[in-house]
């Protein structure tokens, strides 16, 4: 089984198009969370993750299953699922604002539903946003250790916006990088790819249109730096 593994999206759905596109085939695609914030297209990447894939192009559309993806609920998500973004700085304020002001109530209905933690793949794969102990506890790549795993192989993080995996002897823990914003110094947004028979993951890094999410952050009168920061991958 091939899984296709993506995280953070922040509504940045010309990042999420590319992605999919890019994407080789894989069997499933499953989401460590964050659909949404910062960037301006909330409802077009919630609308993705249940599986309506009109706002996707027809390369995008084909990569994912029918149905939904397996997602996770993010800081992010629950901050506009529950308007609760206490300690935010501006830009990630602004973003959660924006995605309650443009999201629909079914919209709002299905963030509040997303788990922490979601264990698929006949119990081979447990996903979750931070850490196995805390949803909203930074793990990078350098931290990650054994006694993360739990009876999964492979255990999916996000939250960081860093790609990176460790290998241990009783499972790997890695992080797909971030679609939506990468902070790693790199502007290509980012996925992985996750191999049950070969028992690999790979990153990818995909170019894709960051002046059109520079436009479009600007038109929606939202804080110009959430736009023009991706030129760094910042």
């Amino acid at each position: 089984m091939r899984v296709g593994v993506i995280a953070d999206v922040h509504g940045n759905l010309v990042a999420l198009d590319a992605v999919l596109a890019d994407m080789p085939a894989v069997d499933r695609v499953v989401c460590a969370g964050d659909v949404v914030g910062y960037n301006p297209w909330h409802a077009e990447c919630v609308a993705a993750m249940r599986g309506d894939h009109a706002a996707l192009s027809d390369a995008a559309a084909a990569t994912l299953p029918d149905g939904q993806v397996p997602t996770v609920m993010g800081n992010h998500d629950r901050a506009v699922a529950f308007d609760a973004a206490y300690g935010f700085n501006e830009m990630a304020a602004a973003g959660v604002r924006h995605a309650r002001e443009t999201l629909s109530p079914d919209g709002i209905e299905w963030l509040e539903a997303l788990p922490d933690e979601r264990v698929v793949c006949d119990g081979r794969l447990k996903i979750v946003h931070g850490h196995p102990e805390d949803p909203d506890r930074y793990t990078y790549p350098e931290e990650y250790d054994e006694g993360m795993l739990g009876d999964e192989d492979v255990l999916v993080t996000g939250h960081t916006h860093v790609q990176g995996h460790a290998a241990f002897d009783t499972g790997l823990v890695m992080n797909p990088g971030s679609v939506g914003q990468p902070r790693d110094g790199d502007p290509r947004t980012a996925y992985a790819v996750l191999d049950f028979e070969e028992y690999t993951i790979e990153g990818h890094r995909v170019d894709y249109d960051v002046e059109r999410v520079v436009d479009a952050v600007k038109d929606a009168d939202l804080p110009v730096r959430i736009g023009t920061r991706l030129r760094s991958g910042q």
